[in-house]
């Protein structure tokens, strides 16, 4: 290889790695994918995430940059050993970001690069991320506001940067068991029967307590029955009349009716919340609402499922938590399931249980869904 050649391939290679993190600024999730061959692999061990494919960078990036308030990257050239039509190298990283549920700080690291000259340039067929230093401290500063119909990259700059405020501990941190007991007393007091259990492996053992064999169950769409066994029990178990296997049976073009009756008045609903406050409120969104007729009253009995961390002090909170916390989590879901966005198109808020002991609401000491 001649010295004009090897200059060349340098800075190729070069440009591709400003190009990664242009990408990543700018959350061109399409663009950044296409910068690694068709089977490439990124490779963060820390965080942990390990994507292989165009196709899964690019839908775990979006998932991550769905939690991002803000995230700047900034990478500073290292090494490249070039070896005919591939080549090695390093980069180093420095990355300020913070999440929208209070997740914040600083930190170096190292991308390990391996590249590979393709008919359209010098490709990654594999980046590995190695962090070498954290600073988790609060960051003083914030990410400008975006001026309103003027384009996703123009900031307004008449004005302070006005961010929404973060949560005082994040919408993941599970709540202390002061909290915790406020929130069911206050539930009790609404005539909700409220229980706190240590973990979900005991709410999965008291549900087979509540909910009586052969009842028809529908189970909601939620991150805490799925990680917790109970969704697989109530749906695949055969103990149960389970709605959702049914409805997911029926026709949707031919079937709307049916399935409007099925899910609307079960003997039980099974599901979570997206917050409880400490004054005694449950808060469900959803963005089809139909799961809700059964939360609202149309079961017959209704059982709730809530990890600590979903746990706020008041109904404004319990909004916040929603919009900021569980519907970008939900949105990068539900991208990767239905390949469409998620929504709050409906929002139920449950302030009493007018059928004393018909809703129960199983608190847990353990963080859990989101």
């Amino acid at each position: 290889m001649n010295d004009f050649q090897a200059t060349a391939d340098r800075v190729e290679i070069e440009a591709l790695r400003g190009e990664f993190t242009d990408a990543a600024m700018m959350r061109d999730r399409p663009r950044l994918a296409s910068l690694f061959t068709p089977d490439g692999a990124l490779r963060m061990p820390n965080i942990p995430v390990e994507l292989v494919g165009r196709e899964e960078i690019r839908a775990g990036g979006e998932r991550l940059q769905s939690q991002w308030d803000f995230f700047v990257q900034t990478t500073h050239p290292g090494t490249i050993l070039l070896d005919g039509d591939t080549a090695t190298g390093r980069a180093y990283i420095q990355e300020l970001a913070r999440t929208l549920d209070g997740r914040q700080g600083l930190n170096y690291a190292v991308y390990h690069d391996r590249y590979q000259r393709t008919a359209e340039g010098w490709k990654f067929t594999e980046r590995v991320y190695e962090v070498r230093y954290l600073d988790t401290s609060p960051l003083a500063g914030t990410a400008p506001r975006v001026e309103q119909g003027s384009g996703a990259n123009r900031t307004d700059a008449t004005t302070s940067p006005a961010p929404a405020p973060a949560p005082a501990t994040s919408f993941a941190d599970p709540a202390p068991a002061e909290r915790l007991e406020r929130a069911a007393t206050a539930l009790r007091a609404g005539g909700f029967a409220t229980e706190i259990l240590d973990d979900a492996a005991a709410a999965r053992a008291r549900i087979n307590e509540l909910v009586p064999e052969g009842a028809s169950v529908l189970t909601g769409a939620s991150e805490t029955l799925r990680l917790s066994g109970i969704d697989e029990d109530i749906n695949t178990g055969g103990r149960y009349d389970a709605i959702r296997p049914r409805v997911l049976a029926i026709d949707r073009a031919t079937g709307a009716d049916e399935i409007r009756k099925l899910v609307a008045g079960p003997d039980f609903v099974v599901n979570s919340v997206v917050a409880v406050t400490e004054t005694g409120s449950l808060v469900l969104a959803s963005g089809s609402g139909s799961q809700l007729p059964a939360n609202a009253g149309g079961a017959a009995n209704a059982v709730w499922i809530v990890g600590a961390q979903k746990v706020v002090p008041d109904l404004n909170t319990a909004l916040r938590r929603v919009e900021e916390y569980a519907l970008p989590l939900e949105n990068a879901r539900a991208q990767a399931v239905y390949g469409m966005p998620s929504a709050v198109n409906r929002l139920l808020i449950l302030n009493a249980e007018t059928r004393p002991g018909c809703g129960t609401v199983l608190l847990l000491r353990e963080a859990i869904g989101y």
